[in-house]
């Protein structure tokens, strides 16, 4: 839902350029045990989906259905055991996956922790309150009454574009140029009473880190190892911070999609984890909440609490990032549904798929040929299959090695270097950073020719995650020579489309699956 694309031409953009797991169940099944929860804080227990009262056969098409649409993985949980999972080429199991505005659902998360600790004494405590020490614009009566919980609602009543069903996301764009996020959002000015219209913001959720952070002494992703992620045996993360270090309470939250599970699994029972309580009563049944509905064009039962969406005529809520990364929790069904992906997954089907999938609440007897079914699928996801690769062009050989120089401060593109003449084809490239200012962070990456992507990894600059990156390429015509560069975990597809004309080459990067902006650039060769 979030849209969180920069047009600068950093790591993240195109660094934004920068285990097969076919699920035969070595483990031994375990029949359904819905009155004694299976805590995975250590691993979760398999399971065949009959064991768990599902079909595999059913399951088999969902995983088919994820191949067909830009899945990057899929797993199923019911009574506590993993009935299906799988892993889509070329994005594999063990790959932390940036899950976007689902990141949100984990902030309120932690906020509905600070609560229980008492550290929060109510959640209509107006938000003014905690930024007492700022000098903040556009301050009346109706900003005075912002209380955490429009926060948490999509309801604070803050001017705010961010092109939720429309809108040209001018206030995300006018937010990355800030040096102050928090500030920035704090001095936007009120266009409705809070409490009134829902409205998808960002900077509620940034608004609500900060808080967190106000009230513990600590960022939120510290609080969250404490509080969330120990408990749950998360232990492979990262966690992006804005530019006053504070961490994004609205996305870029890496994990894996089993840690993903536990997320689900957590607010399944209602906040319980091995015996703890970690949230306050009621917190996690979102089903039982006061609801907002968001007058979604699609939907119009559609509705949200706690930066959580929710489907109340289905008795479904999902925690929900942009091109698909997905937590979707069936409390009638006890299931748990992850996806991550690098297109919109079509929430109605994928609920109507795996409610069609639950056939009882006890153990159905074994389906040697639907386990074959659903055996084959996940395998032949994980399998990648090569693409037409085309004519080589008569220039191939005079273009290769040369390096190409770009002087445009905008999109940060500095050189780049296609070399398809060598025995290990690969394209080198320089990028700008930010931080500090003059410098700059050069890698290489692999390129199949043959149809069959090449695996890199470019380990950013900053502390954080290593990109890991993957390419092939196709001559589109005798002029421009086509890249397919994934990052592995990353919500996106892109391109790199290079068109040579004499010295120049016309750089263009587009997203040809999922949500960003095409940037284009003309470079000059400098080498003969």
């Amino acid at each position: 839902m979030d849209k969180q694309a920069k047009k600068h031409f950093v790591p993240g953009a195109m660094v934004s350029l920068c285990v097969l797991v076919t699920c035969f169940y070595p483990w031994p099944a375990h029949a359904a045990e819905p009155d004694q929860p299976a805590w995975p804080t250590n691993e979760w227990r398999m399971s065949t989906p009959e064991e768990q009262g599902m079909d595999s056969s059913a399951l088999a098409g969902l995983v088919g259905y994820g191949s067909s649409h830009n899945f990057d993985s899929l797993l199923v949980v019911r009574h506590g055991r993993i009935v299906a999972e799988a892993y889509y080429a070329p994005y594999t199991a063990g790959i932390p996956h940036e899950i976007y505005s689902s990141t949100k659902a984990v902030t309120g998360t932690l906020l509905g922790m600070v609560y229980k600790d008492g550290l929060l004494d109510r959640l209509d405590h107006p938000i003014l309150d905690f930024f007492a020490d700022r000098q903040v614009a556009n301050v009346d009566d109706r900003k005075k009454a912002i209380t955490v919980q429009n926060l948490l609602d999509m309801t604070s009543g803050l001017d705010w574009d961010q092109g939720f069903e429309g809108g040209r996301q001018q206030s995300m764009k006018d937010l990355y140029r800030s040096s102050n996020w928090t500030q920035f959002i704090l001095d936007r000015p009120m266009a409705h009473p809070p409490g009134e219209v829902f409205n998808y913001s960002n900077g509620n959720a940034d608004l609500v880190s900060a808080i967190i952070t106000r009230l513990t002494g600590k960022l939120a992703e510290d609080y969250a190892r404490e509080k969330l992620f120990d408990p749950l045996g998360i232990v492979d993360w990262h966690w992006d911070r804005d530019p006053q270090g504070l961490t994004k309470g609205e996305g870029m939250l890496y994990l894996l999609p089993r840690d993903m599970a536990k997320l689900g699994y957590l607010y399944l029972h209602h906040g319980e984890w091995e015996g703890r309580q970690l949230l306050p009563p009621g917190w996690a049944d979102v089903l039982n909440h006061t609801l907002v509905n968001v007058h979604a064009t699609g939907d119009a039962n559609e509705s949200y609490s706690n930066f959580i969406w929710v489907f109340p005529d289905r008795h479904v809520y999902r925690m929900d990032g942009k091109n698909g990364q997905l937590i979707v929790v069936f409390p009638d069904l006890d299931v748990v549904v992850v996806t991550t992906a690098r297109k919109q997954v079509r929430y109605k089907a994928l609920i109507d798929a795996v409610s069609g999938a639950v056939k009882s609440q006890s153990a159905l007897p074994p389906d040697p040929d639907g386990a074959k079914q659903l055996a084959s699928a996940i395998q032949d996801a994980a399998t990648q299959k090569p693409t037409p690769v085309g004519p080589v062009s008569e220039i191939a050989s005079s273009i290769s090695g040369k390096i190409y120089k770009f002087h445009d401060d905008e999109v940060g593109l500095k050189s780049f270097t296609l070399d398809l003449a060598d025995p290990h084809p690969h394209f080198d490239v320089e990028i700008s950073l930010p931080d500090p200012v003059g410098s700059s962070v050069r890698y290489s990456q692999p390129i199949g020719l043959d149809g069959f992507y090449r695996r890199g990894a470019v380990k950013l600059s900053d502390p954080g995650i290593g990109q890991i990156t993957e390419a092939k390429g196709r001559w589109l015509n005798g002029q421009t020579f086509v890249i397919d560069v994934p990052v592995l975990g990353s919500g996106e597809q892109q391109e790199l489309i290079l068109t040579f004309s004499g010295k120049k080459l016309n750089f263009r990067r587009r997203v040809a699956v999922g949500e960003g902006e095409d940037v284009s650039v003309d470079g000059v060769q400098v080498s003969n």
